[in-house]
């Protein structure tokens, strides 16, 4: 079992580590803010901008994580983010994110990072806003749209 002072890594899905993954689910009353797994997996298949991976803490899965990454723009898009319902407020999702963040400042043209969120009880915003993400006043599909702006890299 991961502690709070487990090693958080971004892993690939492969035909070994699938179904644990699918198996990851958040509570009852946050299904309303992510598909689940199995979806988002299917769909990172079919599309040529999702780059998907597991999230680890030490050894194991503990949530997964999809951006829409295409490197002709500037915006990245955080298209799918969970944290299993057992493992949620020990410091992984936020751990997770960070390396998230950092990920999409190596890619090209990076300079921001967006995502989209339910605004209502229980939702994510929070958790996001913690990060540095805000609010633009733009909606999607009925989500409100959240953005990070993300610094220059130093020459």
């Amino acid at each position: 079992m991961p502690s709070d002072k487990s090693k958080v890594t971004l892993q690939e899905i492969n035909e070994k580590t699938v179904r644990s993954i699918c198996n990851l689910s958040v509570t009852d009353n946050q299904k309303q803010f992510v598909a689940p797994n199995a979806v988002s997996i299917s769909e990172a298949y079919f599309s040529k901008v999702a780059w998907f991976r597991a999230i680890y803490a030490d050894d194991d899965p503990v949530g997964f994580v999809m951006l829409y990454d295409d490197s002709e723009k500037p915006e990245y898009y955080l298209w799918r983010f969970m944290i299993d319902a057992r493992y949620q407020g020990k410091g992984y999702g936020y751990r997770a994110m960070e390396l998230m963040i950092e990920h999409v400042k190596s890619r090209p043209n990076a300079t921001e990072f967006t995502t989209s969120v339910v605004q209502a009880d229980g939702g994510p915003q929070p958790f996001y806003e913690k990060l540095g993400f805000k609010l633009t006043g733009e909606y999607d599909d009925g989500e409100a749209m959240m953005r990070l702006v993300l610094p220059f890299p130093s020459c």
